[in-house]
């Protein structure tokens, strides 16, 4: 079998399937594969329960292919880019306004629209495949951030991009404004060389953490992460992590915003990633006041739904707290009578916030007056 005939088949595939990137990987025992089970252990998943699945012996699914997928041999790393022409979540000084993540400007589901394009290419990869004289039996998966695999350590390992401390993929030509699907195969494909780190001296992603979610360069605590908070977790968020949520109501972009690597990141070509108009940087205003059906009607293709409409609520009444905006004030109060208690709590706590925020300024401005008449 020309397994070099074949991984050029793969590549020219995913370009006319309107991926940005391509590259192939060994299904190997990589090193960077080994801090998986103690990062579970420690708790850094929180609440994502669906990462610490183990097999009937017991092992962890993500901590290797050998365990999740022993037949597999190569895995096909594809790349698109969704980067738009808006400005960065670190440009937004509007206090009436939160900030939902870049990814979730669409209203198109990531998952579907690169899934989409990802069984493109391995219909064609199969197709060439039969062709030729069967030495194996030929099998595939498809993934698209659903299966036991950790991507970016295969994406590294395709030349793909680099973990960046970050933790993200990060492209030299790109950046890292990318949406990532994996093909596991049982074909010995030729395996591309694996993409250097170009992260350096750089700590921009680290310092500008809010809510100091890196443990060390290259370790996110999920728990302390924005992105985890807004997203994922449910009920109370613990009050020492609020402030630092600013006003992202749904992901957090800060850390790829500050990243140098995309500072002139190219706009993405994908018309399904194209920005929706009021999603980017939202009205408060609006998000306090929507109803569970205009939320569903919004986001019923977005992945903003997965928060769910409590999620959202609770979210909005952080972002208000934090935006120091008086004008709030009365929206606070009505969510700090909602059904939902998690809603309420974090709607009293936004009133309080409030007000210490404008006694701060109370005080701040009698200093100032103190000062001048000295």
């Amino acid at each position: 079998m020309d397994v070099l005939k074949l991984a050029n088949v793969v590549k020219a595939a995913a370009r006319e399937a309107g991926f940005d990137l391509c590259g192939i990987s060994a299904a190997g025992e990589f090193r960077e594969l080994e801090y998986f089970p103690r990062w579970i252990a420690e708790g850094r998943a929180g609440e994502m329960s669906y990462l610490a699945k183990r097999d009937d012996q017991g092992r962890l699914k993500r901590s290797s292919l050998a365990v999740a997928a022993p037949w597999a041999r190569s895995v096909v790393v594809c790349a698109i880019n969704y980067n738009s022409p808006q400005p960065y979540s670190t440009e937004l000084t509007d206090r009436s306004r939160g900030w939902i993540s870049r990814y979730a400007w669409t209203n198109t589901d990531y998952h579907e629209a690169v899934l989409r394009r990802l069984r493109e290419v391995e219909a064609k990869l199969i197709a060439q495949a039969s062709a030729q004289p069967k030495e194996i039996e030929l099998r595939t998966w498809c993934y698209v951030d659903t299966g036991p695999v950790v991507e970016r350590v295969f994406a590294q390992h395709s030349g793909v991009g680099w973990v960046g401390k970050n933790t993200c993929i990060i492209n030299q030509g790109i950046g890292s404004w990318l949406f990532l699907g994996v093909i596991l195969t049982s074909l010995d494909l030729v395996p591309d060389l694996p993409a250097p780190d170009r992260c350096g001296t750089c700590s921009a992603c680290l310092d500008a953490c809010p809510t100091n979610a890196f443990i060390a360069p290259y370790q996110l605590d999920a728990t302390k992460c924005i992105s985890y908070l807004t997203i994922e977790k449910r009920g109370e968020i613990p009050e020492e992590l609020r402030e630092g949520m600013g006003r992202n109501i749904f992901g957090c972009d800060i850390c790829q915003d500050v990243c140098p690597w995309n500072r002139e990141a190219p706009v993405g070509r994908a018309p399904e990633f194209a920005p929706r108009e009021g999603l980017q940087a939202p009205s408060l205003k609006w998000m306090a006041e929507m109803t569970v059906d205009e939320f569903r009607e919004t986001f019923r293709h977005s992945p903003v739904k997965r928060a769910k409409f409590s999620g959202l609520k609770r979210n909005t009444a952080i972002a208000m707290g934090n935006s120091g905006n008086l004008e709030f004030a009365g929206h606070l109060r009505k969510l700090a009578e909602d059904d939902d208690e998690s809603v309420a709590e974090h709607a009293r706590w936004a009133l309080g916030e409030l007000e210490r925020r404008r006694h701060l300024g109370e005080d701040e401005r009698t200093d100032m007056q103190k000062s001048a008449q000295k």
